[in-house]
């Protein structure tokens, strides 16, 4: 292979413990210095560098927004991968922000599919909403985390628009199709030759703001028109 491209924090950690000679382009990173892929982002080094989510740097942008949706919010569940880094940062994040905005905040602990059931049964009568970051587990199991977060009457805010796709109730996150298409260029330039840990780590440029308005009607939330109007994509 001349290059690899992968996606998240884990796929790409475990690339790092196999080669430091095929060059390996992630996209979607939480974290890409603070999990240890790259050692700073202007000068990642070694043969890996790539996109970056900005995930903690939004995350108590997420929490303002869904405020701005649910001003009688008081109690905020968090269902973090435990076994993803980059996933237990951004939530260490998130909690700090919640809880500077005056939210209690609980996490039950979640590794695999099967700890998604239990964890929705640990939440009930704790939480009034619930806060999912952005990664495979939740990926994997989407329509069971909605399924059970709208049998539950519970609004969920989302690390990613594809999981508002699927019945979330929002999300603000980057555009992970632009990640993709800018990943191209930096794969473009590995194969001719450039050195993958010169390559600066770049950020997201583009936001997207999310509501799924059929699943706000389920919830019998009505989402107020100055938040609506921030919308770059609504779901009908």
């Amino acid at each position: 292979m001349d290059v690899i491209v992968t996606a998240g924090t884990p796929f790409t950690a475990a690339l790092k413990s196999l080669t430091n000679i095929i060059p390996v382009v992630f996209v979607g990173a939480g974290d890409p210095v603070g999990t240890g892929l790259v050692a700073s982002l202007a000068r990642p080094g070694g043969n890996i560098t790539g996109f970056s989510n900005q995930a903690r740097d939004t995350a108590g942008k997420r929490i303002e927004l869904l405020l701005d949706l649910l001003p009688a919010l008081r109690r905020l569940a968090f269902l973090a991968n435990a076994d993803n880094v980059a996933e237990m940062l951004e939530m260490r994040d998130a909690q700090a922000a919640a809880s500077n905005l005056g939210l209690e905040v609980f996490a039950p602990e979640v590794r695999r599919a099967q700890d998604i059931a239990p964890a929705f049964a640990a939440l009930k009568g704790r939480a009034d909403a619930l806060y999912v970051p952005f990664g495979s587990l939740a990926v994997t199991n989407q329509t069971e985390i909605n399924t059970l977060a709208l049998r539950a009457l519970m609004p969920t805010t989302h690390g990613a628009r594809e999981l508002v796709k699927t019945g979330g109730l929002m999300s603000y996150a980057a555009d992970n199709v632009d990640l993709y298409r800018r990943a191209a260029v930096v794969v473009a330039k590995i194969l001719r030759g450039t050195k993958a840990g010169d390559i600066p780590v770049e950020q997201p440029i583009k936001f997207q703001l999310v509501i799924n308005l059929k699943t706000a009607k389920a919830l019998g939330i009505e989402v107020p028109p100055p938040l609506l109007a921030l919308a770059d994509e609504v779901i009908e």
